[in-house]
């Protein structure tokens, strides 16, 4: 069997049974990386040296039997806003392009302890800021189903390695869709978690209330796995709680488990392929048991304006640190410390950054704070109130990950406007808290991957990994990836 036909929990398996080396598994993952990410362009920094030091070092645990973990050995990428100790950490922005932090992230130091093998730090939009992957400093992402296509965004360095295999699993994080939407563009599966399952501690922040870091994998056991070793309170995260793991997910019978539809994601705006492959999925949960419910979720048309009130409004003051003196990008020429704040911001942010912060800024400012911040607080509680309502009539609900597949790259370039309504099936989970999972459904006419996004009460992971994992028992889209990912 080809080490690369094997989802994450398949190749830790054969590493645990000795039939692959940890070593081995790395070298064949960055021979990947070589071979494939000049045209993919899916890594800001690849640690080879580091990794295969890390390799042998974990391939002693596993044979002493002091690593357990069913990821021993697994090779893994981290997003590029984690933090990572002694390897630079960039957010794909010129403002923090040398930038080498001196502590790890709780979710770095979870991975360690199970025995993972990080390759490297993915790209991504500047600053999480993006659906697109195309406003990173180091360049485009490229979509391996189609390289002239985007692979959604922020995370979309994270989706388009493990699509092309270059890794097993990675992390993302996930602020508005961020995770999922680009798992949709890819073909993998990707789950942003329960806000507060994770601890946040060590990611650099966008829009605080609303960021969650997840996992980008191959299948919902693999996602299953990684969000469990990421889970549980950190006395460093004030938002993180305590609360029992989910279940790792067994079996295909689905039987009692009510599945709603919210007509309103169906509507004008979605793709036809799109909305067929998500239906045809919803017949398959069906033919395993569970039951469709119609639903109605009635505040999603005010969910992208208000979202981005709030987001951009937390960008304004999370990213007003980064001011040319303490660390990061510091311009050479300035005549005092008002104009080196200035020349500093002007050269060092990229033109999507600079724009949500100027939102943010005017959503924030006297006079407008009521207008806008406050009446945007408000619609985020009635977002949560209108799932809460669907919750009592199903017990997870199925909808589309984004409405389209990918896009060109350069299609929205000249139009920001029409990249934030791609957001639109996926920023309210984020505004009311709630997990959020993407599977892989099928292909559009033009073999695009195609994501059907599943939405759980708030903590109710077990009931998304127990759904995806019996939908991908009786289907094939998550086992396949592009030619361009089998060469070598």
């Amino acid at each position: 069997m080809n080490i690369f036909d094997m989802s994450a929990l398949e190749l830790g398996a054969k590493i645990k049974a000795g039939e692959i080396g940890v070593e081995e598994a790395t070298r064949a993952c960055l021979d990947r990386i070589a071979s494939l990410d000049k045209t993919v362009n899916a890594f800001v920094t690849v640690t080879e040296k580091e990794a295969l030091e890390r390799a042998k070092a974990v391939q002693k645990g596993i044979s002493a039997g002091e690593l357990t973990h069913p990821l021993a050995g697994v090779p893994m990428a981290i997003k590029d806003l984690i933090s990572t100790k002694g390897v630079r950490t960039t957010c794909s922005s010129k403002m923090l392009e040398n930038y080498v932090p001196v502590f790890n992230a709780t979710v770095v130091d979870k991975l360690d302890a199970i025995g993972a093998v990080c390759l490297g730090k993915t790209n991504m939009d500047e600053f999480a800021m993006g659906s697109s992957t195309e406003s990173s400093y180091f360049g485009v992402t490229r979509n391996p189903w189609n390289t002239s296509r985007v692979p959604g965004g922020s995370s979309g360095g994270s989706a388009a390695a493990v699509a092309a295999r270059e890794v097993f699993y990675a992390l993302g994080s996930d602020t508005g869709g961020s995770i999922r939407q680009p798992a949709s563009f890819c073909g993998v599966t990707g789950i942003k978690p329960t806000y507060g399952a994770v601890s946040r501690y060590g990611l650099l922040a966008y829009a605080s209330s609303l960021d969650q870091i997840g996992p980008l994998t191959i299948d919902a056991a693999d996602a299953a796995c990684v969000t469990r070793a990421l889970m549980g309170k950190d006395i460093y995260d004030s938002t993180s709680v305590d609360v029992p793991l989910p279940d790792m997910p067994a079996g295909d019978s689905l039987a009692g488990l009510r599945v709603g539809i919210p007509d309103d994601y169906f509507g004008e705006g979605l793709d036809a392929d799109v909305k067929t492959r998500v239906m045809e999925a919803a017949k398959v949960l069906e033919s395993l048991g569970a039951t469709l419910v119609p639903v109605k979720m009635p505040m999603l048309d005010y969910a992208i304006p208000a979202y981005y009130v709030l987001a951009c409004a937390e960008a304004s003051s999370n990213l007003s640190r980064y001011d040319g003196v303490k660390y990061g990008f510091r311009p050479e020429k300035f005549e005092d410390l008002h104009d080196l704040y200035i020349t500093a911001r002007s050269e060092g942010f990229g033109a999507e950054v600079k724009r949500r912060i100027m939102l943010g800024a005017f959503a924030l400012s006297s006079g407008y704070y009521d207008a806008y911040y406050n009446k945007a607080l408000r619609v985020k509680a009635l977002i949560k109130k209108a799932f809460d309502a669907c919750f009592e009539q199903a017990d997870m609900l199925l909808t589309p990950a984004a409405p389209t597949t990918a896009y060109e790259l350069g299609a929205h370039a000249d139009d920001p406007i029409q990249m934030y309504l791609g957001d639109i099936y996926t920023v309210s989970v984020n505004m009311a808290g709630l997990p959020g999972m993407v599977v892989p459904c099928g292909f559009d006419g033009k073999g695009m991957p195609v994501g059907a996004q599943m939405i759980g009460p708030a903590f109710g992971e077990s009931k998304l990994f127990a759904a995806a994992h019996a939908y991908q028992l009786h289907t094939d889209f998550h086992k396949r990836y592009p030619e361009m990912g089998k060469e070598g």
